[in-house]
């Protein structure tokens, strides 16, 4: 289920921005706008971060196995990772086109462009909403990837459709510097395409690296585990996402004189409630230790 709901938004995503792409480039170009024509070329990266998307769904939802114990979770985030780094290099390209623009000649964009770009505008809000709500009940970062990608598109196509606006308001009313209204607003696109980028390199950075979950989160599943009586002391909590789901590290502290089959018990329970309550955590691992009363 989870697999073929990815590969549905995948698929949605790829076909929608292979004619959004095609629209906005010929219409960028045709249409003397550089803010909509660097629209198109994010929407081109957009389609290559969708087929990795593809790719790599299937190898992420496959099973433990001897050589990775511990799941494929994390091809996901290297995938989130690839497109960071691909919107990047994006935002680099735009930005510097759009500075190059201020010294040539400047040619007026035409309304047809504006128009282009308020069609994506719309089509990228109903992406967006459909890829995130999907992304949060799946918790999957590959879906969030392609959910990021069409955030950053919404607001980059009503800024290159207000640049082209204004280049036109300044043509029509002979004010010189409306008429980089267009310029302005591809380096605008850039930076919102770079801030996405930097969102999904540093969640994806601090996933590979391991880094704990919120302490709020944590606090939930120390309230969890308190509720079982014959846990004396919750010794040490630790909890790090793997891609789209969670692996708890557990120390607790139990009666010396309990035997090995009751601690076995125990863990066993509290493993179960972890697992039952918070759907997103795939393995919890406990450690016991002795409890001698003061």
């Amino acid at each position: 289920m989870r697999e073929s709901l990815a590969k549905k938004i995948a698929w949605i995503s790829v076909i929608s921005n292979i004619l959004l792409t095609f629209g906005k480039l010929f219409i960028g170009w045709y249409g003397n706008s550089d803010a909509v024509f660097a629209d198109g070329i994010h929407s081109a990266a957009d389609v290559f971060a969708s087929i990795i998307v593809l790719l790599v769904i299937k190898i992420a939802n496959k099973p433990a196995d001897e050589e990775h114990p511990y799941g494929h979770g994390k091809a996901e985030v290297i995938v989130s990772g690839i497109v960071g780094i691909l919107l990047l290099f994006v935002s680099i390209y735009v930005v510097f086109e759009g500075i190059s623009g201020f010294f040539h000649v400047v040619e007026t964009p035409s309304l047809l462009a504006m128009g282009v770009a308020l069609v994506s505008y719309v089509a990228k809000i109903l992406l967006y909403r459909s890829s995130l709500k999907v992304a949060k009940q799946h918790n999957s970062k590959a879906i969030e990837a392609i959910a990021f990608d069409h955030k950053a598109d919404i607001v980059a196509s009503i800024a290159a459709a207000i640049g082209v606006l204004l280049s036109v308001i300044g043509e029509k009313l002979g004010i010189t510097f409306l008429l980089y209204g267009d310029k302005v607003a591809s380096i605008f696109v850039a930076y919102l395409i770079y801030k996405i980028a930097k969102e999904m390199l540093t969640e994806a950075f601090d996933i590979l690296l391991e880094r704990s979950i919120g302490t709020e989160v944590l606090q939930e599943y120390i309230s969890v585990v308190s509720e079982f009586t014959e846990v004396k002391r919750i010794d040490r909590i630790r909890a790090r996402e793997h891609g789209h789901y969670i692996l708890v590290d557990l120390r607790i502290s139990i009666d010396h004189y309990k035997t090995i089959k009751e601690g076995h018990d125990l863990a066993k329970k509290i493993k179960g409630e972890l697992m039952d309550k918070y759907d997103n955590i795939n393995e919890v691992l406990i450690h016991l230790n002795p409890y001698y009363p003061e």
